[in-house]
């Protein structure tokens, strides 16, 4: 393909991302006046939070790989580590988004705290595969860290209403997926949500300082001062 055709293809993938963002909740807004190095393609708000912003990355192929923009953000990230930083990566489909978590792995500690994201959007309208925010995968033990905070966060919750209410651990995976963007499934190597919900238990209940030692798990959760129940895992509430 012709350099200029090339150029030409930048607009048209934007307006596409563009277009797929709003879908999701996030409207385009004025480039902001800081993080000029890694320089995104556009910049979108999440509906309703007016503070969180996010630059997009749109590379046009052969002329900005997306590798290119990976290593300059990673280096940004890496150089100001006084505030969170977000990105969303534009991608045309699931291998390349593979690709490209593999290549943010330097920054995957902090992906978490600094909301990186892949938005997977086919090249053509007729594509099988409909856009959606490509999960990554991570270390068992990250998924189960993760989990336990919040865990912890609707046990809180829980508390702080009125009468002590069940806690629903299909909120949970739910939150592993949605607010923290992790494939579950294939990061415990799991087919459905009752298998990962066994292997969380499992390996909450093997991690802990002192094996053997209950009451060194850093899985269990302080309910009350005393009493046989006052530490419980939270996998068995």
């Amino acid at each position: 393909m012709p350099s200029s055709d090339r150029v030409r293809d930048v607009p048209d993938r934007s307006r596409d991302a563009e277009v797929v963002l709003k879908k999701f909740g996030f409207s385009r807004v004025a480039a902001a006046r800081r993080d000029p190095v890694t320089e995104p393609s556009f910049w979108v708000q999440e509906a309703g939070v007016p503070r969180r912003t996010f630059p997009v990355y749109v590379p046009a192929e052969g002329v900005d790989p997306l590798e290119e923009r990976i290593d300059r953000w990673v280096a940004s990230a890496r150089g100001d580590r006084s505030r969170a930083h977000r990105a969303i990566f534009v991608v045309p489909n699931d291998d390349e988004a593979d690709h490209a978590w593999a290549r943010l792995g330097p920054a995957t500690e902090t992906a978490i705290e600094h909301e990186i994201s892949i938005l997977v959007v086919p090249r053509t309208s007729r594509s099988d595969e409909a856009p959606h925010f490509h999960l990554r995968i991570a270390e068992p033990k990250e998924v189960l860290r993760i989990a336990t905070g919040i865990v912890v966060g609707l046990f809180r919750r829980s508390s702080s209403e009125e009468g002590m209410n069940q806690i629903d651990f299909e909120e949970l995976l739910i939150l592993l997926r949605q607010r923290f963007g992790l494939d579950v499934h294939r990061s415990l190597g799991v087919r459905s949500d009752e298998d990962a919900l066994f292997v969380l238990y499992q390996l909450a209940a093997r991690d802990s300082y002192a094996p053997g030692d209950a009451g060194a798990n850093l899985h269990l959760l302080v309910l009350k001062p005393t009493g046989p129940a006052a530490r419980l895992p939270w996998f068995a509430a």
